[in-house]
């Protein structure tokens, strides 16, 4: 097999990415946008020694698994990655990528849940961040091509609600009013870097926040006029974030309310949840609900002593605080943390405690000061937990149960698989769709002592 070729296929398989795969002679040749099932026309674009990538010439004989993709963006927008399949096909790809993830990775042989499909498909993310750029043909405002930064154009996502491109509109009208010049990543010149907003899908307060390589934003005060004309009294605040760093991280550490306090609310679970732009919050608030749901069933916590590791904006812990005993959070993020104690008070929650460190410095002082958790709930982010952090909490506080909350099939085996060794069991794993039509998949998994 060389490049160029023009081969013939059937697909075998897909990556944890969603592309598909077939093997022709042993061979493994990668294939965007195919799907499981089908057999390919495909021309070889790339040869390595142990596998090729190739793109679709000619769909032969298409997959049951098919349907017409209905986004304009897709797939050249890298966000969604499976909008050329039914959203049945979606939930049983993801679900044998959980189960493949603790038997290859973790060697953990255990039963998978079926998955907890969306709600909805569309429209339902409450976060967005848009990348600002331009090139020859004007200003660009969108997302990254897949494995590049490449802005697409893409103001009408389909996975974030229509209001969100109504603000874009208005920024567009804004830069090229105001001759507002747009970052530029070689240069590192250029003022306005991404937009961001955020929605409570509860209370429909919108949080819009502007991302500058700068100090001041010209004329925000005229932006903001033209943002309360468009949303009214759901413009809850606007914010310029600054970051002047050259980098690939979007938000600076540094936010300026310009209107309004700065945050937002939603209600999760009953709480009342105050956000600030840099607190994590689930993008799928009505799926996050029947993820916490499933965290709370498995931790059983009632009248015992609860640890929320990487508590973000106390969302999990608080959304408990009702049946356990006491509630301690940490969070690295200083605004979360504040977050987390403001919602704590607002909600009349007395039974919680939150501090700021990572969680393996947090987990040490808490067990220096005495505190042995009945129940560990993490939440970690997509690397999972720190090295060590398992085998720690299984010694040093030897809880009754541990809940694991995951972004990242990978890292979630591979933390389990340590947890085993120091002496725990998976019981139970169910995998929770909070990011339909993408790549993207949670699981709640419950650990108990052997």
């Amino acid at each position: 097999m060389k490049k160029n070729d023009l081969i013939t296929v059937t697909v075998d398989g897909v990556t944890a990415e969603g592309s598909g795969v077939a093997h022709p002679d042993g061979m493994a040749v990668f294939i965007k946008g195919a799907a499981l099932g089908d057999t390919l026309s495909v021309r070889v674009i790339k040869v390595n020694k142990k596998y090729a990538i190739a793109k679709i010439e000619e769909i032969i004989s298409p997959s049951a698994d098919r349907e017409d993709n209905r986004c304009a963006a897709f797939p050249a927008c890298g966000g969604c990655a499976f909008r050329h399949i039914t959203y049945g096909a979606e939930g049983r790809m993801k679900r044998q990528r959980v189960a493949d993830a603790m038997k290859r990775i973790g060697g953990i042989e255990c039963e998978v849940d079926e998955i907890v499909s969306g709600e909805s498909q569309s429209g339902y993310r409450n976060k967005a961040q848009y990348a600002v750029g331009a090139d020859k043909n004007g200003v660009k405002i969108g997302f990254y091509a897949e494995r590049s930064h490449r802005i697409v154009n893409c103001k009408n996502c389909a996975l974030q609600p229509k209001i969100f491109a109504d603000i874009l509109s208005v920024f567009e009208e804004f830069i090229k009013t105001n001759g507002l010049s747009v970052y530029d990543e070689l240069s590192g010149k250029g003022l306005l870097r991404n937009i961001y907003i955020r929605r409570a899908e509860k209370t429909e307060e919108i949080m819009v926040c502007a991302v500058i390589n700068g100090d001041r934003l010209p004329n925000c005060e005229g932006l903001v006029e033209n943002l309360k004309a468009l949303l009214g009294d759901r413009l809850k605040t606007f914010v310029l974030n600054v970051n002047k760093e050259k980098t690939n991280v979007v938000l600076g550490k540094k936010c300026v309310p310009v209107y309004g306090d700065g945050y937002i609310t939603d209600i999760l679970c009953g709480v009342k949840v105050r956000l600030s732009a840099l607190s994590f919050y689930q993008v799928n608030r009505t799926m996050a609900e029947r993820l916490y749901e499933i965290a709370a069933d498995f931790a059983d916590c009632d009248g015992k002593i609860l640890l929320d590791l990487y508590c973000g904006a106390g969302t999990i812990g608080l959304s408990m605080a009702s049946r356990a005993g006491q509630v301690f959070g940490a969070e690295i993020v200083p605004e979360a943390v504040k977050d987390a104690e403001f919602n704590a008070d607002e909600n009349g929650i007395k039974n919680a405690r939150f501090i700021c460190a990572d969680a393996y410095e947090a987990a040490k002082r808490f067990e220096a000061e005495g505190i042995r958790p009945d129940v560990v709930v993490v939440d970690p982010p997509r690397k999972g937990l720190e090295e060590g952090l398992p085998t720690f909490i299984a010694n040093r506080f030897n809880p009754e149960r541990v809940v694991y909350v995951s972004c990242d099939p990978a890292t979630l085996a591979r933390d389990c698989a340590e947890f085993e060794k120091a002496g725990y069991k998976v019981k139970k794993v169910v995998p929770v769709d909070l990011f339909p039509r993408t790549h993207h998949v949670e699981t709640v998994c419950l650990l108990c002592k052997e």
